[in-house]
């Protein structure tokens, strides 16, 4: 009997020459910007607080918001086309886990690939994951943000706190402005 080796990953190894990221939006005044949340805790009101520093700060008109169904897959070929459609730029985490990171990682390289420019927040604990995800798709190096570990257990003034201090390497990852 002959036994399968599942992917876990939910897709298949991509070669170094398949790394075609999006080129980083200019500005982000007048952006449309998608925030995808992973369902994981706190994940949802981390990303609305960047929607919010990144409204008042960065002059960003709209958002379009969507939760993931399951955190450790990939996202959907249908979601990611639509958002793909809606969005300028897209931020989405927050991978506060070793699978969730590495779905979080993935998610992000797929919207690269679909000419979205996309900031990947994940907690620093998993950065091995979210490193190893991206050299599995083909991207060793993918820019991606870190938060102290952990998210979940964070309060709502904790994760605001958070929020800002992420939000200069989200827009240089979306803008590609270096640090």
């Amino acid at each position: 009997m002959v036994n399968t080796i599942l992917d876990p990953t939910g897709g298949t190894t991509r070669t170094a020459q398949e790394a075609v990221l999006a080129s980083p939006r200019v500005a982000l005044r007048g952006a449309t910007v998608g925030l995808l949340e992973n369902t994981k805790q706190n994940a949802a009101l981390f990303l609305d607080e960047l929607g919010n520093l990144l409204s008042e700060r960065h002059g960003v008109a709209n958002f379009v918001r969507r939760t993931k169904s399951a955190f450790a897959l990939p996202i959907p070929d249908e979601e990611l086309e639509e958002l793909a459609g809606l969005c300028d730029v897209l931020i989405t985490g927050v991978g506060d886990c070793g699978s969730c990171s590495a779905s979080a990682v993935a998610d992000g390289i797929a919207f690269e690939r679909h000419g979205i420019p996309a900031a990947v927040v994940c907690s620093d604990a998993f950065a091995v994951t979210a490193d190893a995800m991206a050299e599995l798709k083909g991207a060793s190096g993918y820019r991606y943000t870190t938060t102290a570990h952990p998210v979940a257990v964070l309060t709502a003034d904790e994760v605001r706190k958070r929020a800002e201090e992420a939000l200069p390497d989200v827009v240089a990852i979306l803008t590609g402005e270096a640090l």
